[in-house]
């Protein structure tokens, strides 16, 4: 395999994980904002159980998601397998 395909390969592979950093950093914020003033955020959704479920599951996904999002861009910049693989 040419050494040129391995390098776009690599830099395609870090582009995709900061994309899923971002997300999960997204995902994070809102789920800090509306765990910290759900009154901010009552006008969108109206049942208030489920909010403050779904606060806390969107702020656990978008931590995991940073987390995997992270590991990857390392893994793509070290080209290491194991970081890749988790």
């Amino acid at each position: 395999v040419p050494m040129g395909v391995l390098s776009c390969v690599k830099y395609l592979m870090f582009v995709f994980n900061v994309l899923v950093f971002a997300g999960g950093t997204c995902l994070a914020g809102v789920g800090a904002w509306v765990a910290v003033d759900p009154a901010g955020f009552q006008d969108i959704v109206a049942a208030k159980p489920v909010l403050s479920a779904g606060a806390y599951l969107l702020l656990a996904v978008g931590i995991a998601l940073s987390l995997l999002g992270f590991l990857g861009c390392c893994g793509a910049l070290r080209r290491s397998r194991p970081l890749l693989l988790a």
